[in-house]
């Protein structure tokens, strides 16, 4: 089934060869029309010479045609329809005069009409199936313009789809490679290596999972927290026992498939806003859980707030809204994304997406 719709897809690609297939195929069922009418009307059997004769000339007319309609195709209206009527009406009457003498000559036995006009009678019958070749001819062309004009529209609105994602995505705050660089610059003047080696390779990690994961796809939540891990880790570099992590996952969620790196913008801003300007540091609680095959993640921190001052967050902000764009790029309407006031105090972000595994 897979391989006949590959072999269609390629077949309308092709429009050359769809062009044959469809006018091979037209005068194949004129043929056994006319073939059937015969038979019906007991004509003799020198009568289906006539009908195959006109049916090859037939064929042969319209590959002319075809080549004029080319040349009429971006002409104006009222060209292309005077075009058109004037070239079916010519081949028609050529058409029609050739008719006449194969049924003449094959099944009347040579015989001639007295009146030269008899030599085309008939010649509306022809004239009206050359319009009708016409339009399907151009019917189809406009069609598979159309569908071209369509798939290109959709290339294009996929590639910007797909930049826009990559650039949401890839927008990482360049202050945390800088703070990261300096606290491990740091901990080398302190002679301690050992865990600078240690921050060296977890930034590594986590910067080739950043780089690896395309942010079209998906990956399981197990995953995306793992890299997450990587990014706490190497902020409690700097801030040591100031973050407090808490986490709350359920077994289920943990198979989900999220976007990758969804959450790492969202902790970031709360490491901006809730550690960094408290003296005694802050805690960040992130949770997962499935409700009724809907993924609800939860971020909280112990910070100022959403707007408390000048150093609480902004819904407006850079990772808030780009955590908010690449959700309403990926799943439209079927998601969410909310914030709140956290008891006592702090934000709690919730996002809310459609719970899907790798088994789905």
């Amino acid at each position: 089934m897979e391989s006949s719709l590959q072999n269609v897809h390629r077949l309308v690609r092709d429009r050359g060869r769809l062009f044959w297939v469809l006018n091979l195929s037209g005068w194949t069922g004129y043929t056994l029309a006319a073939w059937l009418g015969a038979l019906a009307h007991e004509k003799p059997e020198s009568y289906f010479l006539v009908i195959l004769g006109t049916a090859v000339i037939g064929l042969v007319i319209t590959m002319f045609l075809r080549l004029i309609y080319r040349d009429l195709w971006n002409r104006s209206l009222p060209a292309l329809v005077i075009g058109i009527l004037v070239a079916s009406y010519v081949f028609s009457f050529g058409w029609q005069w050739l008719h006449n003498i194969m049924y003449w000559d094959w099944v009347k036995n040579s015989w001639r009409p007295e009146h030269v006009m008899d030599f085309v009678s008939g010649i509306l019958g022809s004239f009206y199936i050359l319009l009708c070749w016409s339009g399907l001819y151009f019917g189809i062309k406009y069609y598979m313009q159309l569908q071209d004009q369509t798939e290109q529209t959709l290339k294009a609105t996929s590639a910007a789809h797909q930049a826009q994602l990559k650039m949401l995505r890839y927008q990482l705050n360049p202050h945390f490679l800088f703070n990261t660089l300096n606290a491990i610059s740091t901990l080398i003047l302190d002679n301690k290596n050992e865990t600078a080696n240690q921050a060296v390779s977890r930034l590594s990690d986590f910067l080739r999972y950043t780089l690896d994961n395309d942010p079209m796809s998906r990956v399981t939540l197990g995953s995306e927290l793992a890299a997450i891990d990587l990014y706490l880790q190497i902020e409690k570099v700097r801030f040591g026992d100031r973050l407090v992590i808490e986490k709350s996952i359920e077994a289920g969620a943990q198979d989900a498939l999220v976007p990758s790196l969804i959450l790492q913008p969202l902790i970031e801003n709360a490491i901006k806003y809730a550690i960094t300007p408290s003296e005694d540091g802050g805690t960040l609680r992130i949770s997962a859980r499935v409700q009724q095959r809907t993924l609800v993640l939860q971020l909280s921190d112990t910070g100022p707030g959403l707007g408390n001052g000048n150093n609480g967050q902004k819904s407006s902000g850079v990772g808030l809204k780009n955590t908010r764009e690449r959700l309403q790029q990926l799943y439209g309407d079927n998601q969410a994304f909310t914030l709140a006031p956290n008891e006592p105090s702090g934000l709690r972000i919730t996002i809310n997406m459609p719970y899907e595994t790798e088994n789905d």
